[in-house]
């Protein structure tokens, strides 16, 4: 039996020489650590040692081997019984198994191979869970939220905050924001944080779906229910059960199905399309959407006691053209990430191009500059020059004319701009823009726009 770490067995064998055989035998295993007692009370005030395997004889003289099994069990279910038995009983071996036993062994001229071979199988599942626990931490650690969700802005470290919040609940959060600035990332950074981390996470696109097939996207579907259902389906919401679903572009919902998801969050309890069985879930619900629902609910394109269900905590991404020097943090990390997957030299942006970076209002928020960047890497020579990020000189005008706001936010935005690109050196942005300094101050003052 080849086994990569040293394996601690307890053997409780009341007949000291079968204990010594038994001991022998094992020791064969240079990774094997074993130790015997006698009784089961030498035992159990041993056993916060853990040991990773028992065997355990069943007729003993001082307990039973039933309750040497259930105290053991109790102590820590991850310890596992081998039950070796003089009775050749197939009841009894059934009972102990359903008990927790991990298998009964009969003492016979094969008790040793069978041991060996157990132990072997054993061996095997145990380097497995070490593979998945080690999965499960990667997982963890790939979405600690202050890695995945790049940044330094007010803005950001605010948004840590809530995802902190929302990660020691099962409350239902909502997401907002553009298209591009991640609200996926948050979903996930959420559930990979939180209590439900080792069940599903199940994202669906609510939008890219077609509306005569949602319905069963959602909620499954039974084998014959409509045209074309030649199997029955598990929906999303089964899929999640135990976990998270994510519905993003939710605004994007018709009317109908509305009723139906109000349905489903209230009973926690679903029905597959054609179905008459009903079935309970347990689905923590995170929604996003670029949408602003309130605004659709006065239009009646939303409803409200839907709406009002689904808000629960929310957690609104700022566009990028809001978030200052994070626009350089985020070009930075795309080089990195981008340079290293293409076993390319590091490099770096010039000034000219951090300002033409700063300068520009990303329409398309961080999925944009991930491509402009990643472009720009493949066009540069050492240094990303300004010319390699390609941007439309014209675009930063239009891009920001394409937003429908106020002549007041758009001077807003105009004095974040200055501010970002000299380094928040509020005299010669007051001096830039033939303002008083006193003006800039209040605004910061005021949290209309902010230094980073």
């Amino acid at each position: 039996m080849k086994q990569t770490q040293n394996t601690l067995i307890y053997i409780l064998e009341d007949d000291e020489w079968y204990a010594n055989m038994l001991e022998y035998y094992l020791l064969l295993n240079p990774d094997n650590i074993v130790k015997k007692f006698f009784t089961a009370k030498d035992l159990l005030t041993q056993i916060h040692n853990k040991p990773d395997v028992i065997t355990l004889d069943y007729s003993l003289g001082d307990a039973n081997g039933n309750e040497v099994l259930k105290k053991i069990k109790e102590f820590d279910a991850d310890i596992e019984v081998i039950i070796v038995s003089g009775q050749d009983d197939i009841n009894t071996a059934v009972k102990l198994i359903k008990e927790g036993a991990f298998d009964y062994i009969v003492k016979n001229d094969e008790t040793k191979e069978r041991l060996w071979s157990v132990l072997t199988h054993l061996s095997k599942i145990k380097q497995l869970k070490k593979q998945v626990e080690v999965l499960k931490k990667e997982i963890k650690k790939n979405y600690d939220f202050s890695k995945v969700i790049i940044g330094q802005s007010d803005a950001i470290k605010k948004i840590y905050q809530l995802i902190e919040k929302a990660s020691e609940t099962n409350i239902t959060v909502s997401v907002t924001g553009e298209t591009g600035t991640g609200k996926e990332v948050v979903a996930k950074a959420i559930h990979y944080n939180s209590a439900r981390q080792k069940q599903p996470f199940v994202a669906i696109n609510v939008a890219a779906i077609p509306k005569e097939l949602l319905e069963s996207e959602l909620f499954g579907h039974e084998k014959g229910a409509f045209t074309g259902a030649a199997e029955k389906r598990i929906g999303r919401f089964e899929e999640a059960d135990k976990g998270t679903l994510f519905l993003d572009e939710i605004g994007e919902l018709e009317i109908s199905l509305q009723a139906k998801l109000l349905r489903v969050l209230q009973e926690k309890q679903i029905n597959r399309v054609g179905g008459n069985t009903v079935i309970p879930i347990d689905v923590r619900i995170i929604v996003a959407t670029h949408k602003n629902l309130l605004q659709e609910v006065e239009n009646k394109t939303f409803r409200e006691d839907l709406y009002y269900r689904l808000l629960g905590l929310n957690i609104h991404l700022p566009p990028l053209r809001e978030r200052g020097k994070d626009v350089l943090i985020l070009a930075n990390h795309f080089i990195k990430l981008f340079t290293e997957e293409n076993n390319m030299q590091p490099k770096q942006l010039s000034e000219n191009a951090q300002e033409k970076l700063l300068s520009y209002p990303f329409p398309g928020n961080i999925r944009e500059l991930k491509s402009i960047i990643e472009l720009a890497v493949v066009l540069s020579n050492d240094i990303i020059e300004e010319n390699d990020l390609q941007i439309n000189s014209n675009a930063t005008l239009n891009a920001l004319l394409n937003y429908e706001i106020t002549l007041k936010e758009f001077n807003l935005r105009v004095v974040q701009h200055f501010l970002n690109k000299y380094d928040n050196d509020v005299v010669l942005v007051a001096k830039k823009l033939d303002i008083g300094k006193s003006t800039i101050y209040n605004l910061i003052k005021e949290h209309k726009i902010s230094i980073s």
